[in-house]
């Protein structure tokens, strides 16, 4: 799913391309997409663009006359810009591209929405007035705004795993699977430390952690799309640390990246820097292995060892 550093490279350069340049139509070419009813898509038509903005994972476009359109791209949703070319050729180059969903047509170009897979879950939303856009509103914190005061009262409502709770859009906006991940391996703390009896000094250094992180993505993804829109959006990237480096070495300490699977979501750590040592079970891995599971670095390197040994 595409988290803050993705959605903020995707509002700039949706910006650069549409500010003060008239929405031509919107057109939803599977249903599922559009989740209002009033106003309607060519209710946009003909308005000039004010702003884009974020509202926690979703882009939001205001137009003049107090409408929004919100996209929530979700987990496999993705946006591409074709500048306009000739509308017939800009249309049927669109229409090819697999997976669309819809298009917004701007005076200068085409934003195409498409996903990934069968399961359909992006959605545009077409609003009413600043008080409707309260809907997108999960009540998360902005790491970047938030104090550590404010970081540390919201944790500690709830007894949960830093993982679960740097995930949920409810405690905090803009963060997924894979910034979670990068964020709690720059904070040195574990995925399954738990949030109500975290101390202050571990939520100072998880909160000064997530700004560095999210600064550092935002910057670095800014930086490689130099201008153009962002084409390759993933959350896998060679130079993270954690995520999705399962069984590759640790960049600060060289030991293998472990990795916990549950659900749609996984939490990828390492246990030196992380977990003082420890190696939580993976529900897959340890179903299988039973007692042979490794619950140390020591295990797990001895547990390899013994792997090799009988390649």
């Amino acid at each position: 799913m595409p988290e803050l550093p993705d959605i903020v490279n995707y509002v700039d350069a949706l910006r650069e391309r549409t500010a003060g340049s008239l929405l031509e139509r919107i057109t939803v070419h599977h249903p599922f997409l559009l989740r209002t009813v009033t106003p309607s898509p060519a209710d946009c038509a003909g308005r000039t663009v004010r702003e884009v903005r974020r509202a926690g994972k979703q882009i939001v476009v205001e137009l003049d006359g107090r409408l929004f359109v919100a996209i929530h791209l979700m987990v496999a949703g993705r946006l591409a810009w074709s500048p306009q070319e000739g509308e017939q050729g800009a249309k049927a180059g669109l229409r090819r591209r697999k997976g669309l969903l819809g298009e917004i047509a701007f005076r200068g170009g085409t934003l195409s929405l498409t996903e990934a897979g069968s399961q359909r879950r992006a959605a545009l939303r077409i609003l009413e007035g600043a008080d409707a856009l309260s809907v997108l509103d999960r009540g998360g914190l902005e790491l970047l705004e938030c104090s550590t005061a404010e970081l540390a009262t919201g944790l500690r409502r709830e007894n949960r795993t830093l993982k679960r709770a740097l995930t949920d859009p409810r405690l905090v906006s803009g963060v997924g699977n894979a910034y979670s991940d990068e964020i709690l391996h720059a904070a040195r703390l574990s995925p399954f430390a738990r949030t109500s009896t975290l101390p202050d000094e571990a939520i100072a250094r998880l909160h000064a952690a997530a700004r560095t992180t999210l600064l550092a993505w935002t910057d670095r993804l800014r930086t490689e799309r130099n201008g153009a829109f962002p084409r390759k959006v993933t959350a896998f990237h060679p130079q993270m640390a954690v995520h999705g480096k399962f069984g590759r070495p640790c960049p600060a300490c060289g030991t293998a990246v472990q990795r916990v699977r549950y659900a749609e979501n996984e939490a990828n750590y390492c246990p030196r820097c992380q977990t003082d040592g420890k190696v939580h079970a993976d529900r897959a891995l340890s179903r299988l292995l039973k007692d042979d599971w490794p619950r140390s670095i020591e295990e797990l390197e001895r547990f390899k060892d013994r792997g090799t040994a009988r390649g």
